[in-house]
């Protein structure tokens, strides 16, 4: 059967109802558009810091075949981000997270401060995306295991080293975070893992993550990739973030043939586009 390019139905709605199964269960994989409301992003610049600029690129998201929309209001880029304050971040979100929310698509919020996820899932969204997997905020886990919605585990480091393994490295990051999820009380069907490209990991690290991302379904959870825009590339390819696309792209379709089920990118219309004809494809070679 040949994948349809239509947009299919998304369901959205209050904290803790979202068919996650539903969206996992498709023949392509689903994807999250990113949409960052920070000054300081590596990828844009402060592009979508203007609330108006935030709303209006959601839209196109939503237009362009997004899933899923995915709001962060402090950079959580691997290099050079400066912290900002659970006031600061909220003060970025206000105008934006309620709106997008209206939008009838669901809402992720990538945030590491629980105070700021709790905030956000009061507000409509429906997803919580944590780039430290639940081993930085110690009130994390209990507030998502209390409004039972999904979460993002991300694995992460505080600085890259080259002589580690990291393969290893990531299964045993998700072997803590999957014992935290479980003390906590969050069911494994609320769980997603993201190997966190280029977070905590040199270039050749990322791509490595990417090359065997299938060991990871060892876990039996499903697999998030957001390679989007990321450094590796432009060590293959000399180029700044914008210039990225194809990188990203085949980055990506590498990710969904290596189980990856949720796609996180920042050009939407192109990766949905991409996904799909692959998806089309792969089904006449059966």
């Amino acid at each position: 059967m040949i994948v349809s390019m239509s947009r299919p139905a998304t369901a959205a709605g209050p904290a803790g109802h979202f068919d996650l199964p539903a969206l996992l269960s498709r023949p392509c994989p689903a994807v999250m558009g990113v949409l960052n409301v920070t000054p300081d992003s590596f990828s844009d610049g402060g592009q979508f810091a203007a609330p108006e600029s935030a709303l209006a690129q959601a839209r196109r998201m939503v237009a362009e075949g997004a899933d899923i929309i995915d709001i962060g209001a402090e950079s959580t880029r691997p290099y050079g981000s400066e912290p900002i304050s659970v006031e600061e971040e909220l003060k970025r979100l206000q105008p934006v997270l309620p709106e997008v929310v209206s939008l009838g698509i669901p809402v992720s919020i990538d945030s590491m401060k629980s105070a700021v996820v709790a905030w956000a899932l009061d507000h409509g969204a429906v997803i919580a995306n944590d780039v430290w997997g639940l081993q930085r905020d110690a009130g994390m886990a209990g507030l998502i295991a209390a409004h039972q919605v999904p979460v993002i585990i991300m694995h992460n480091r505080d600085s890259a080293d080259p002589a580690i393994d990291i393969m290893k490295d990531i299964a045993a990051f998700f072997a803590r975070s999957l014992d935290v999820a479980a003390k906590a009380g969050i069911s494994p069907g609320k769980i997603v893992l993201d190997p966190g490209i280029g977070f905590g990991k040199t270039p050749e690290q990322s791509m490595t993550a990417l090359a065997r991302l299938h060991e990871l379904q060892s876990f039996g959870l499903p697999l998030l990739v957001g390679a989007s825009r990321k450094r590796f590339i432009s060590v293959v390819t000399p180029s700044e973030p914008h210039q990225r696309l194809g990188g990203s792209i085949a980055a990506h379709l590498i990710a969904a043939k290596g189980g990856a089920r949720i796609i996180r990118a920042h050009d939407v219309v192109e990766t949905v586009q991409a996904l799909r004809v692959a998806a089309a494809i792969g089904e006449l070679q059966r």
